[in-house]
């Protein structure tokens, strides 16, 4: 599998991550929707990209940017017949490594309370992050789990002597 940064410009992304948002309303309230649609994932801050299987694209996510140091993980979508193959593992890990090296010390997400989310919500926690207060501009909300996790400080041998990652 390949895990690149896309622009969004092809169709293919685009009908993929159409499939997500339409998937998201479906399942979440309009007030507790918060997947991003095509547009605002090009605004500046985010990063996007697409992991593919040789032609065949099976997984996104995004990050972006809330400020120097913290970041919120976006629109990670494993496509519906890869499920539970390892793809959205192999994504994660690599926008950890990603977020660490753009310099940020912490990734936060918000993801769904319903039982349709509890894989997501179990990967996340798989990796590190832990359940939170709400954070940038959301607000307390029932259909919403909040997580976070520290991104390992890059040089800090303190931090890593510490435990602080």
């Amino acid at each position: 599998m390949k895990i690149a940064v896309d622009d969004l410009s092809g169709p293919e992304i685009a009908h993929f991550l159409d499939e997500h948002v339409q998937q998201m309303q479906s399942i979440t309230p309009p007030e507790s929707k918060h997947a991003l649609d095509l547009d605002a994932l090009r605004k500046p801050g985010i990063t996007f990209w697409s992991v593919k299987d040789g032609d065949t694209l099976v997984g996104c996510g995004a990050i972006k940017r809330l400020d120097a140091g913290h970041a919120e993980l976006k629109s990670m979508r494993t496509a519906p017949i890869r499920k539970r193959s390892g793809v959205a593992s192999l994504l994660m890990e690599h926008i950890i490594t990603e977020a660490t090296r753009m310099g940020f010390s912490r990734l936060s997400l918000e993801t769904g309370t319903a039982e349709f989310f509890l894989p997501a919500r179990r990967l996340y926690e798989k990796f590190g992050f832990a359940r939170c207060e709400p954070f940038a501009d959301y607000e307390p909300d029932p259909n919403s789990t909040f997580m976070t996790r520290k991104l390992r400080a890059t040089g800090c041998q303190d931090c890593q002597e510490l435990g602080a990652w």
